[in-house]
């Protein structure tokens, strides 16, 4: 059994396409050397933000392998693999394991909305099926079904599993976590407009979005954090904040897309159901980015 214990700033990698909406793998590429450049802790590919539920089998395994020849040891490559189907994350681990994968993100069944005992079997059973640590993704907002601190606590002490990813915005759920998990288990922040307040509380650190756009100022700020110099992670947090708030003006990652469009790291290109954001949203995002280019 490997244990990982995660810490630090991690971005969920979006997926460019190409404007007939097959993957562009060359800018992808770009994508994670101008995250490792940025001195990022971690990469989080095929989560939500990477549209994976719209990828085929063959487009997962390619972004994993070049995920894996960017990063090679540098740092844990942390795979979603999430389903609302227990019997599909295990055969998602199963093909997923051998290309590089460090750990997995396993997002609580959506739409299904099983019972607490259902979630925990969910997790056991998966963290059962790997000897890959597991993180568990809470995100009410987008399953329609929260993760307790009870069965999150409970959950902690499985070997494998080895942190969870919050984004409930629930404080206290949040931080009766954090005050009784094992040392060795990480709660990261979901959100980043969140990842202050809950590193200042203990978490470990964050599964950002943002760092897709702004890598070097989300690192610089959660590193701040981490050595204590909390004057300075705050400055840095008011500064962010406005690119924290706008990356979810739309469904993620319609925004962060447009962003990356206007700085010419891809196409402004999404799978259906989803699609481009308005012109309101490319609006917002321009006037974001230009206030980042003072920082």
């Amino acid at each position: 059994m490997r244990h990982l214990q995660i810490a630090g700033c991690g971005t969920a990698m979006v997926t460019p396409f190409n404007n007939d909406f097959t993957v562009d793998y060359n800018s992808y590429r770009n994508l994670v050397k101008r995250q490792i450049d940025a001195g990022i802790h971690f990469l989080v590919p095929l989560g939500t933000t990477a549209e994976t539920p719209c990828l085929e089998t063959e487009e997962k395994i390619r972004l994993l392998e070049i995920t894996k020849e960017e990063c090679g040891s540098k740092f844990p490559i942390i795979v979603g693999a999430g389903s609302n189907c227990t019997k599909h994350v295990l055969e998602n681990i199963k093909l997923l394991e051998k290309y590089g994968a460090d750990a997995f993100l396993i997002v609580t069944p959506y739409y299904n909305k099983p019972t607490q005992i259902g979630l925990y079997n969910h997790f056991k059973e998966i963290a059962l099926s790997t000897d890959k640590p597991i993180i568990i993704y809470n995100v009410p907002g987008r399953t329609g079904v929260n993760l307790s601190a009870e069965t999150s606590l409970k959950l902690a002490e499985i070997e494998n599993i080895a942190g969870i990813k919050e984004a409930s915005s629930n404080y206290a759920q949040i931080c009766e976590i954090i005050r009784n998990c094992p040392e060795r288990f990480s709660v990261l922040s979901g959100n980043d407009d969140e990842t202050l307040s809950l590193m200042a509380s203990g978490a470990k650190g964050v599964i950002s979005v943002a760092s897709n756009i702004a890598p070097e100022i989300v690192v610089s700020m959660v590193e701040k954090i981490m050595s204590g110099d909390m004057a300075a992670a705050r400055a840095l947090h008011y500064k962010l904040l406005p690119l924290f708030k706008n990356c979810f003006i739309e469904s993620n990652p319609i925004p962060v897309k447009a962003a990356l469009n206007i700085l010419g790291l891809s196409h402004n290109i999404l799978r259906p159901p989803l699609c481009a954001g308005t012109q309101n949203t490319v609006k917002i995002m321009k006037e974001t980015l230009s206030a980042y280019e003072k920082l």
